[in-house]
């Protein structure tokens, strides 16, 4: 079992930065490739990005340029650096975990990973 909890969510105003934190504990070596996913208020959760072995980046499209995912191993910490903030990269930011060994369908599809966090808001204001 893999337990994440983030943290670093806040309000802030356009243009504006955030770093997201996010803490791994219990069996963290049984997991490979960490992502972040936000949902914000009526929308579906949506993949922002993910890092994966060997220290390979993903990010949608409209984040790319903003956001800087990264890991600390020896920390067991994953961080997503998310800079110029729009008030569209307002929403409710999740933690996620893929399982060692497991079918990878996407680094941005919610049934790759199987752990997740409980989430950090994000709200950016105009």
């Amino acid at each position: 079992q893999v337990q994440l909890e983030e943290s670093g969510g806040g309000s802030v105003q356009a243009g504006g930065s955030l770093r997201l934190s996010c803490a791994a504990s219990g069996s963290t070596t049984t997991h490979d490739s960490m992502a972040w996913f936000r949902q914000a208020p009526g929308k579906e959760r949506e993949g922002v990005a993910a890092i994966f072995p060997p220290a390979m980046a993903a990010y949608t499209e409209s984040v790319k340029g903003r956001f800087t995912i990264s890991q600390d191993n020896t920390k067991n910490a994953l961080y997503l650096q998310m800079d110029s903030l729009k008030p569209e990269d307002t929403a409710m930011y999740y933690c996620a975990a893929k399982v060692r060994g497991t079918i990878y369908h996407g680094w941005n599809v919610e049934r790759t990973y199987h752990y997740w966090g409980q989430g950090t808001q994000v709200t950016v204001s105009s």
